[in-house]
C-alpha cells in the first residue's frame, strides 16, 4: 500500500472520529431537534464520500468496480466498515488482474 493512501485513510478516520466526538460534546448545547440529530449522524459518511469521490473520478476500472461492490454491499449491510473493507480487498485484487 502506498504511504499517501495510508495517510489519507488515517486522516479520514481521524476526521470521522473527531466529528463524532464533537457531535457528542455539542449535543448538550444544541436544541433537541430530530433533523439536526439526523444531519449530525450523517456527517462521517459525508466526509468519507467527499474524500473518496475525487479519487474515484481519477481511478480506473478496478476502482469503479470496487466502488460498485461497496455500494451494493452497503445496501444490505448496516455497518459501513464491512463494505469498505471488502472494497479495499476488491480493488487490490483487481489492480493485480486488470
Amino acid at each position: 500500500m502506498r504511504v499517501d493512501v495510508l495517510l489519507a485513510f488515517l486522516a479520514m478516520s481521524a476526521v470521522s472520529y473527531g466529528i463524532r466526538v464533537a457531535g457528542y460534546l455539542a449535543r448538550s448545547r444544541l436544541p433537541d431537534h430530530p433533523r439536526l440529530m439526523a444531519a449530525m449522524d450523517q456527517l462521517p459518511a459525508a466526509i468519507l464520500i467527499a474524500l473518496v469521490v475525487p479519487m474515484l473520478a481519477r481511478g480506473g476500472p478496478a476502482e469503479w468496480i470496487a466502488a460498485a461492490v461497496v455500494a451494493a454491499l452497503a445496501w444490505f449491510v448496516d455497518l459501513l466498515l464491512i463494505p469498505l473493507a471488502v472494497g479495499v480487498v476488491v480493488v487490490v485484487l483487481l489492480r493485480g488482474v486488470i
